[in-house]
């Protein structure tokens, strides 16, 4: 019998690939109205026409009064920026039938499902990137958002994470090399616990410099959870790509980062206010118990004055990420609008995190992030502006990604 739950999600998805034709006739000139444009960078322009061909923007033209032309969209009660970028998502987290945190699937094709439903979630809520990291599902979501069989953000992925301590350093070079064998995006480590058992070091600092020194050498990227500062400072020596969490990071190593030129993701607005959000649905299961949730609501205030020293530090690359688990999929622009209005962060300097830095991190900064001729066509609308209103980034009214419209206004004339 097929649950209720997994009804809904395949009249989700029917309903937002019966959206895919407007897109898939990328051989046709797709034209956009826009009252203003954020585009990624910095900057902004007003009343300015987009066209886009065969999936990427080709040109980016004032938008004349006496127009004789409609647009195919008109969006010009609308911001337009470029699609948004998550680079630390797990979209194989999920719920399960009985409502609570389902760790492990009977099925590949009940993972599958879950996975892919998460991800049209994410693409709904104008995310068209996402960087997944933790579960050998991503590669097959991956691949079938890929082949256009399903909705969803673009998905790089770890398919896995190096975590065993025990492993020695040739073992765990070994381990890199098979990531990249079996089609991994990056390498994600562990170099600490949990912050639920204190976030204390897992990995020795070789440990860490063999995963990192191999990886670069295999020309993949590392993503690195830490917490400690001592951890963090070995991290960025070894020469590894991005921090992610850095709760515990001391000023030395917020300067460290940024003169490395070494990405930082701290995770301060939404992972651990969903988890206590979500308290009922986790508790009990591994070490999400009474300590694990005290621990991750202390952690919460300490996160927030960190994140304030680290817009301090010039020059440092912080960049926009979630770590988003079950519960948060779809939500996960709340990061955002947390780091601008509780954080202090500068709203401007909020959305080129969100958008061309986040893209620079991904190696993907000359295709996407921003909105330019010969980039491809990810962006979205939204309905305010969020440099006055960061809160605007929730309402996304238009989704494009490669050119194709996955949520929209009516085409002009339809």
């Amino acid at each position: 019998m097929i649950s209720r739950r997994f009804c809904g999600v395949g009249v989700a998805l029917g309903m937002a690939i019966a959206l895919v034709p407007h897109g898939f006739a990328q051989n046709l000139v797709i034209t956009i109205r826009a009252a203003t444009l954020l585009d990624g960078r910095g900057g902004v322009r007003h009343n300015i026409t987009l066209v886009v061909r065969d999936g990427k923007i080709e040109r980016i033209d004032p938008s004349p009064a006496s127009a004789q032309t409609p647009p195919t969209y008109d969006l010009h009660t609308l911001t337009v920026l470029p699609g948004l970028i998550d680079t630390h998502v797990h979209v194989a987290w999920h719920f399960g039938p009985d409502g609570r945190y389902q760790p492990r699937d009977t099925s590949q094709a009940q993972a599958l499902g879950y996975a892919l439903e998460n991800a049209y979630l994410t693409l709904m809520g104008g995310f068209t990137t996402v960087q997944s990291v933790g579960s050998p599902i991503d590669g097959e979501a991956r691949d079938a958002i890929n082949r256009g069989v399903m909705p969803g953000p673009r998905i790089l992925t770890s398919l896995n994470a190096i975590t065993d301590p025990r492993l020695t350093v040739d073992q765990i070079r070994e381990r890199v090399r098979q990531l990249e064998k079996d089609g991994a995006d990056l390498v994600k480590i562990f170099a600490s616990g949990s912050i639920r058992d204190g976030g204390k070091q897992t990995l020795s600092n070789e440990q860490i410099e063999a995963a990192c020194g191999e990886a670069r050498t295999l020309g993949l990227r590392t993503l690195v959870h830490a917490y400690g500062p001592d951890t963090i400072k070995t991290t960025i020596l070894a020469g590894c790509t991005a921090i992610e969490h850095g709760t515990f990071i001391d000023d030395d190593g917020l300067r460290l980062a940024a003169a490395r030129g070494t990405f930082f993701d701290p995770n301060i607005g939404l992972v651990k206010q969903n988890y206590l959000e979500n308290r009922p649905r986790y508790q009990g299961i591994g070490n999400y118990n009474d300590e694990g949730f005290a621990s991750m609501e202390k952690a919460i205030p300490v996160d927030l004055e960190m994140f304030k020293r680290a817009l301090e530090v010039k020059g440092l690359k912080i960049v926009f990420g979630t770590d988003a688990v079950a519960g948060a999929h779809g939500r996960n622009v709340e990061e955002l609008i947390y780091r601008v209005q509780r954080g202090g962060q500068d709203a401007a300097s909020a959305i080129v995190s969100i958008t061309s830095l986040a893209a620079e991190s991904l190696n993907l900064k000359d295709r996407i992030g921003a909105l330019a001729p010969g980039m491809d066509a990810d962006l979205i609308a939204v309905n305010g502006d969020p440099l006055k209103d960061i809160t605007a980034l929730r309402r996304v009214s238009f989704v494009m990604k490669g050119g194709r419209v996955f949520k929209s206004v009516p085409p002009t004339g339809s």
